[in-house]
């Protein structure tokens, strides 16, 4: 049973071996934190299902990592190899935007865990900085031990139908789940420290304190009884301060002594230190002189407390993340992974107005119901006889009936009882209102309301490029979709099939385009390419490369000739861009095609039963760099049945894949055979680059002779 209280069959039977190989892997490699991911179901997120040693806050923020992200462990996941950082200086350098989210001083390992042919998540280990520069041979047998040890056990949960799934938030682990000390021991070793001076008290990973000595209870002006089961900072109102979670966040995460000094309302100055260790903190308290009337007050009894430290850690992080965003649901996925964990939200939305309507334009954890109650739903206006109103500052309602008399005509949805509503204002105007729904009452202290509404403006600066991009994402779309042939011509005696696979969503437009031009009965040309960029400027350039190879193709021009036309021309509208292409001319009759390229990846033959050839076209330059750029044609046979193939390299490429590698790799995939649809062909050339999380789009086109 998970502390969330969900039970499914999978976890409930093979978590706890899971928890049992995460100790162990920490145990053998001296690592003091880590942490398992598994990969969700869409393959896009890593949501962190068991860890040890890490204080909860921290490990709510980093629950879901997106596989995109640039962190270590998502890295590895994507790389497919192990990453090793030696030390903040090294995390800082290579990922700025964790080192801001988690400045203390730690080494960390992680490494892909892969489960039969799949990669299922990644291991994450941490330990104190310091603790080489390099991770020696001996802790990269046993991270890949245990990475293959989690693997197995992932992949044989599938194979009996319980499958291990994250749940919403990871198992917090004891490091000793069997521990069998003598409860009369601990008496004593009390006993013994209660007839010390100094204070002493332990905190587990959650900073709760675990075991109090009376002088550090004296000291403290509080009693062992008030204290057990709660946090200082949180017990203690003059120890509420972001200096003191920090040094006690530092010890755990940095493995390392940590210190600081307070004044008691009394006027007592105290000094803490932090001692880390297997299952939580020592705290030494000791008394120490009360300071001159003239020095500067501790951080404790300032009389203007300074931000939380912790808190704008957490903003960092999520500012340098939502940088990234470019659409409205991305921006929100964003938001909740950091936001819905942290503050326990249940739901959140970016609602915008259009018309005098609400509309949802992104949202996560409401259901489809919801979404369609809301999406078009009059925007009611506030019962402003009861309170002022203003669209550009937040409101928040911590019970259903606050949020109706403030707006009747509202909509409860999926049984949420509280609400924050924080404008999206940018340039001093309202974009959007993003909603925070809770499934309980929630009463917002003035800490919660003032992070809440620095929150939104991160919001609405990420909303605001995200809509600009998609205004321009879906202008380049449409130009793009419109200038691609709707159509191929039907020619008497070939088969064909084109096939255009768009980026991974939120990538900007790609300048991949094709054509088929019908020539005479028995004569086609074909052309493939791909314009420099991802933007307008290539979608509208590919159009201009389309029309001037028609035109010079339907002018009986040859392969070579219709490419040197074409560079000319791009040398003067677009010298700054640079195309690559491929065009053939087909003889059906003849059986026989010629074939130019200007730096355009080869095409290949296929025969059925035969193994796929590479053509090699002796590509010249590509168009749009030297307007005297010539173009050789080669000649080549067509054997009745044969299948040429026609790519672009968003079909091969992958990182850290050497092209010609990837070409022959694709060869040996391309194999048409005896009346195979050619539709049902293309499908299976993309389908292996369609899971792929890719940055370029797809084009392939399919031609065959049908002529016996």
């Amino acid at each position: 049973m998970r502390e969330d209280g969900t039970s499914a069959r999978g976890a409930a039977n093979q978590s706890p071996r899971l928890d049992e190989l995460l100790i162990e892997a920490v145990n053998r490699t001296g690592a003091h934190i880590g942490a398992v991911y598994l990969v969700s179901e869409d393959g896009r997120v890593l949501q962190m299902e068991t860890q040890l040693g890490l204080p909860a806050p921290i490990a709510k923020t980093w629950s879901r990592i997106r596989t995109n992200d640039p962190v270590p462990v998502a890295v590895a996941v994507r790389e497919r190899r192990l990453v090793w950082l030696a030390g903040r200086e090294d995390l800082a350098r290579t990922y700025p935007a964790a080192a801001l989210a988690l400045p203390y001083h730690f080494a960390v390992a992680a490494a892909p865990i892969r489960a039969g042919d799949a990669y299922a998540g990644g291991l994450l280990l941490l330990w104190p900085s310091g603790h080489g520069r390099g991770l020696d041979q001996r802790h990269r047998d046993l991270i890949d031990a245990a990475c293959a040890r989690i693997g197995e056990l992932l992949e044989r949960s599938a194979e009996h139908g319980e499958p291990i799934t994250p749940g919403p938030q990871p198992r917090l682990l004891d490091p000793h789940p069997a521990r069998t000390a003598d409860p009369g021991a601990e008496l004593v070793a009390l006993e013994c420290l209660n007839r010390l001076p100094e204070g002493f008290c332990s905190l587990d990973f959650e900073g709760r304190v675990s075991l109090i000595t009376a002088p550090a209870a004296d000291l403290l002006d509080s009693s062992a009884a008030e204290l057990l089961g709660t946090r200082l900072w949180e017990a203690l109102p003059w120890l509420d301060d972001p200096v003191y979670e920090d040094r006690y966040r530092a010890a755990v995460v940095g493995w390392q002594i940590t210190h600081f000094t307070a004044r008691t309302p009394a006027g007592r100055r105290l000094s803490f230190t932090f001692h880390p260790g297997l299952s939580g903190i020592t705290v030494r308290i000791n008394s120490m002189a009360i300071p001159d009337a003239g020095r500067t007050p501790d951080a404790g009894t300032s009389a203007q407390r300074r931000p939380r430290v912790i808190a704008l850690h957490e903003m960092l992080h999520l500012a340098t993340t939502l940088a990234r965003a470019v659409t409205a649901q991305e921006v929100l996925d964003l938001v909740a992974d950091h936001v819905m964990p942290v503050y326990d939200v249940q739901a959140l939305a970016i609602l915008t107005t259009r018309g005098g309507r609400l509309r949802v334009d992104a949202s996560r954890g409401y259901s489809r119901q919801a979404i369609e109650e809301h999406d078009g739903h009059p925007a009611s206006p506030p019962a402003l006889a009861q309170r002022p109103f203003d669209l550009t500052k937040p409101a928040f309602f911590s019970t259903w009936d606050e949020l109706r008399a403030a707006y009747p005509q509202s909509i409860r949805s999926d049984g949420m009882s509280a609400w924050a509503f924080l404008p999206l204002v940018t340039s001093g105007r309202p974009i959007g209102t993003c909603v925070l729904a809770y499934d309980r009452t929630h009463r917002f202290d003035a800490d919660e309301r003032a992070t809440l509404t620095a929150l939104a403006g991160l919001i609405a600066q990420a909303f605001e490029r995200a809509r600009l991009y998609d205004a321009k994402h879906q202008l380049a779309g449409c130009l793009q979709s419109s200038l691609l042939p709707r159509t191929l011509p039907e020619i008497p005696g070939l088969d064909l099939a084109a096939r255009y696979v768009p980026a991974m969503p939120g990538m900007d437009i790609g300048g991949d385009f094709y054509d088929l031009i019908r020539l005479s009965d028995t004569l086609a040309a074909a052309v493939i390419g791909d314009v420099q960029g991802h933007d307008v400027t290539a979608a509208a350039l590919m159009g201009q490369v389309r029309t001037a190879v028609r035109a010079h193709a339907t002018a009986g021009a040859t392969p070579g000739e219709v490419l040197a036309h074409t560079n000319r021309l791009l040398v003067e509208l677009a010298p700054d861009r640079f195309t690559s292409c491929l065009y053939l001319s087909l003889d059906l009759a003849e059986h026989t095609a010629c074939v130019a390229s200007a730096g355009h990846l080869p095409p290949l033959l296929g025969c059925p039963g035969k193994p796929a050839r590479i053509i090699d076209t002796t590509p010249g330059l590509l168009l749009g760099i030297d307007p005297e750029a010539e173009y050789a044609t080669i000649e080549l046979p067509l054997p009745p049945g044969s299948v040429l193939s026609l790519y672009t390299d968003g079909l091969i490429e992958r990182p850290g894949l050497d092209l010609g590698d990837a070409i022959t790799e694709l060869a040996g995939r391309f194999t048409p055979g005896h009346g195979q649809p050619l539709h049902d062909l293309a499908e299976s050339l993309i389908e292996a680059a369609a899971v792929e999380q890719r940055t370029d789009d797809i084009a392939v086109v399919l031609l065959r002779d049908a002529n016996a």
